[in-house]
């Protein structure tokens, strides 16, 4: 036989078992979803709500003791991407002494229950991430930092850009919250829910 013919026929056998184990090119790995994180920064208990249509009130204060100080039986304060926050869950047009209004949000459904949890969570990630479809049993608003908000209920899908709120919905509504835009998204989520109940159950969009 002709040692050259021999010699590729060698080279070709060897490529073929390399191949066949898998080591003649790394395998790709799987892609990675993009992640989106969700982060509790402060919480509370509460037994009564405050009477007539609620809204969260988004104020700034200049240092966290000082809004830690004006928080009142239904507010929360903490601080969340560079700046120090107070959260306010009552009527329409309150205001607290010493802080700057941020941004009212509104009206937002109500629950009924023996007591409430009222929690503010820091959310957010990069464009494509989203969280798993669920459902909370009270009410979930949100106000976006940075980037552009989505969520698709069994109503469709809805959008909120940066410096932007949306009102959640009541009890037991299913969505999907998701990072829409081009850049990351950071939101601040306020809850009032039903602490009785799971904070969060898996559900599906019809």
């Amino acid at each position: 036989m002709n040692p050259q013919r021999a010699w590729s026929k060698t080279i070709i056998a060897c490529a073929f078992s390399l191949g066949a184990m898998g080591l003649l090119l790394p395998s790709a790995a799987p892609a990675q979803a993009p992640k989106f994180f969700i982060k509790p920064v402060a919480e509370k208990r509460i037994k009564e709500l405050p009477a007539g249509p609620l809204y969260w009130r988004l104020e700034n204060f200049p240092a966290l003791a000082q809004a830690q100080a004006a928080a009142g039986p239904t507010s929360l304060a903490a601080e969340v991407s560079g700046k120090v926050w107070l959260f306010t869950l009552g009527g329409k047009g309150g205001a607290t002494p010493g802080a700057s209004k941020v941004i009212e949000i509104g009206p937002v459904p109500r629950v009924t229950a023996p007591e409430y949890l009222l929690r503010i969570n820091h959310a957010g990630g990069p464009p494509g991430a989203k969280t798993k479809v669920h459902s909370h049993p009270g009410s979930e608003s949100f106000y976006v930092l940075a980037g552009q908000l989505g969520q698709k209920t069994p109503n469709g899908v809805a959008h909120a850009e940066t410096g932007h709120a949306m009102v959640g919905h009541g009890p037991g509504m299913a969505m999907e919250v998701f990072s829409s835009g081009t850049t990351d998204l950071d939101q601040l989520v306020m809850f009032f829910v039903d602490p009785s109940k799971p904070f969060s159950s898996p559900a599906k969009l019809k």
